[in-house]
């Protein structure tokens, strides 16, 4: 990891790669909802006394793919679930199962809500571009494409690897750094020219394992000291703080 400081954060940079929920929208929180109603529902049907708890999602899931989202959890309540398939329905009781029944409840939100990206993002946007900097997503979720179009942002990214193009091209995910390198790669860029932006633990995690430019922590309450010590080269709390 190379030392970079807030005070210049483009110096030597070509790119950047932006984690999508948590970073450029808000929809984060729309996660954390479905999977509070995700399990909230299953664990109270099992009649399990080991409730949901706020935590679970940043000690569990937060930044994950999906299906390995509902995997972790359910090994921190010592449940083991049939793996089930892809396309389960999500009524049924499979890992599988349960993370489309996660995703149904997320899609419905968001198109109900909608989603507006964070201002200051959007800032650093514009400014990355003003700069000549090109752009790429590197999210978990399946849903990347659907929340870029609903908050108006797909313009700026020629490149999404998302968690269908993880599948496709078997990259493991984040805490792994495969995702983040595959982008560049695509941008046909060395890695070392990439700036990586990320909000979870994991996310960051993939940006300091891999040889990356810099990976500037946002805080959006995973907490600026556990997100320093995943390997971010500095924390903001909002992306516009670094304009």
């Amino acid at each position: 990891m190379h030392a970079h400081s807030p005070l210049d954060p483009w110096a030597g940079a070509k790119a950047v790669l932006f984690d999508l929920d948590g970073v450029l929208t808000p929809t984060a929180e729309v996660h954390e909802t479905a999977w509070k109603e995700l399990f909230d529902g299953y664990l109270s049907r099992i009649r399990s006394t080991q409730h949901y708890r706020g935590n679970d999602y940043f000690e569990h899931i937060d930044g994950k793919p999906r299906f390995d989202g509902v995997r972790d959890f359910l090994a921190s309540r010592s449940i083991v679930l049939p793996e089930g398939g892809l396309s389960d329905d999500p009524s049924l009781d499979t890992v599988h199962g349960l993370g489309n029944r996660k995703n149904k409840v997320f899609n419905d939100i968001v198109s109900s809500r909608g989603v507006a990206p964070y201002p200051g993002s959007v800032r650093f946007i514009a400014e990355a571009e003003a700069r000549g900097l090109i752009l790429a997503v590197v999210s978990s979720s399946r849903n990347a494409p659907a929340v870029l179009k609903a908050a108006g942002l797909e313009k700026h990214f020629p490149i999404v690897v998302d968690g269908v193009v993880a599948n496709a091209k078997h990259l493991p995910g984040k805490p792994h750094h495969a995702t983040y390198s595959y982008a560049a790669e695509l941008l046909g860029l060395p890695t070392n020219t990439c700036i990586v932006v990320e909000d979870a633990v994991s996310g960051v995690q993939a940006g300091a394992a891999g040889d990356f430019h810099s990976v500037i922590g946002v805080n959006r309450g995973a907490g600026a000291q556990t997100l320093l010590d995943a390997g971010a080269s500095y924390v903001v709390d909002d992306l516009a703080d670094l304009l």
